[in-house]
């Protein structure tokens, strides 16, 4: 028997490094969570040990341990008034007796005890070790949860290969595009009764470009004050310079002014500034110690303001005020998050959760020109119905941004699809996160 033990970040991960280094036929002993992940114990042509016979005297001293646990919860249920249930455990263990309240006082003077025996500190003692033991329990039930996942999204997709071998595959070509498990899911149960896999697919592609959000008016000819937001490197002043181009080509630049609170940034600033210059509109630099309301105040008659914020750490207490001004309701600011398309998939759902604070009127994808799939952005526009307002895929000032538009978006999704196929292990860990996400619609 071979038996080997394996180091990973995840219950994923360790998996498949047992089915690389076991194959499909280990059996898995033991898991555990450790410093930085996971540790799994697995065995290949591993026999399960047959019964032992009784230990009767194990079995007595059992019955004898049962006996005593059964008189200290007799003792307990009688305590003295005030003992807490942890006070009375931990001054058994300790060796106090409980007060008698029938007795006399004595008024002689105690004799002074050997040990002093602190009960608040007995107390806390058992409390700890409480606590130690349900967060080994919680520990030990996470892990199981998750091999139980994995083991179950292995069995799942091997079923669906083997009796409906045209969903599988439409599976495959989902993946290749990068969606999510959950919102794949959604897009096949609603195909669930088409038998024909070329119409069914055709369907999929329909239901999602019906679930992604685009507008009717274009941004530029709405007007007002539009803030862009998202990390550092998305492309915001990027994207807010083909935007100024594009509105004073459309509208003239007399009714449009920049704002920048980008004062992290070196040579952000400058940049507006000769984008301002260059296209001959005013722009106004945002001190930290300044109020973007003061900022804003010179521009009150302009037909569009267009403000470019800085990308900061999520941790970072500057991040918090620059949220907190853009989302004052008196200056009615709508904030579009900048998502890069190049991002992985926790990138982008980490920059959601922290700019949402400020309330999203939309987003933007850039840099679609450089991208391997979009799958993972369209999946995060969807799944918290966030309204796709523009597409960048160059660097063209203004050529190279569009209006959004849900089955052109869909379209350059095909297309921009991995061309391999995604490996027995890919699938099988997209179906265990089904198993993990709640199921939702998708649209």
């Amino acid at each position: 028997m071979q038996v080997k033990r394996f180091f990973a970040a995840d219950m994923r991960q360790a998996m498949k490094m047992v089915r690389d280094e076991l194959g499909a036929d280990a059996a898995i002993l033991s898991n555990r969570r450790v410093a930085g992940g996971i540790e799994l114990t697995a065995a290949l042509d591993y026999q399960t040990p047959a019964p032992s016979l009784p230990n009767t005297a194990l079995e007595a001293e059992l019955r004898k341990t049962q006996v005593r646990i059964a008189e200290a919860h007799a003792q307990l249920s009688i305590r003295a008034p005030g003992l807490s249930d942890v006070q009375a455990k931990s001054s058994q263990l300790l060796g106090i007796e409980k007060p008698d309240t029938r007795q006399e006082p004595v008024l002689s003077e105690p004799k002074p005890s050997a040990v002093a025996v602190d009960p608040t500190a007995a107390t806390k003692a058992v409390i700890a070790e409480e606590r130690r033991a349900l967060e080994a329990m919680r520990s030990e039930l996470v892990g199981l949860r998750e091999l139980i996942e994995v083991q179950l999204g292995s069995i799942a997709w091997g079923q669906m290969q083997s009796k409906r071998p045209d969903e599988a595959n439409i599976w495959r070509r989902l993946q290749r595009m990068g969606l999510p498990a959950d919102l794949s899911r959604n897009l096949m149960n609603r195909v669930a009764d088409v038998s024909d896999s070329r119409q069914a697919w055709r369907m999929v592609l329909a239901y999602l470009a019906q679930a992604l959000d685009t507008p009717q008016i274009d941004l530029l000819e709405q007007g007002g004050v539009v803030a862009l937001v998202g990390p550092a490197g998305a492309g915001k002043t990027t994207t807010l310079a083909k935007m100024a181009a594009s509105y004073v080509l459309k509208y003239g630049a007399q009714s449009l002014a920049l704002v920048t609170m980008d004062s992290h940034r070196i040579g952000a600033q400058e940049q507006v500034k000769t984008l301002g210059h260059i296209l001959d509109v005013p722009v106004a630099i945002v001190d930290p110690r300044q109020s973007l309301a003061h900022a804003l105040e010179p521009f009150a008659r302009k037909r569009m303001v267009l403000i470019d914020t800085a990308g900061l750490p999520a941790n970072d207490p500057a991040l918090r005020l620059q949220l907190e001004a853009l989302a004052n309701p008196k200056l009615n600011i709508r904030n579009y998050l900048v998502m890069a398309v190049t991002s992985q998939s926790q990138v982008l759902k980490s920059a959601y959760h922290s700019y949402k604070r400020c309330g999203l009127s939309g987003c933007m994808l850039t840099k679609l020109d450089e991208a391997g799939s979009l799958g993972e952005a369209l999946g995060l526009a969807i799944g918290h119905h966030i309204p796709v307002a523009y597409l960048s895929d160059g660097p063209r000032i203004p050529d190279d941004l569009q209006i959004a538009r849900s089955h052109q978006l869909v379209s350059r999704a095909v297309n921009r699809q991995s061309p391999d196929e995604p490996c027995e292990e890919i699938m099988a860990d997209m179906f265990a996160e089904l198993y993990q996400r709640p199921a939702q619609r998708a649209g």
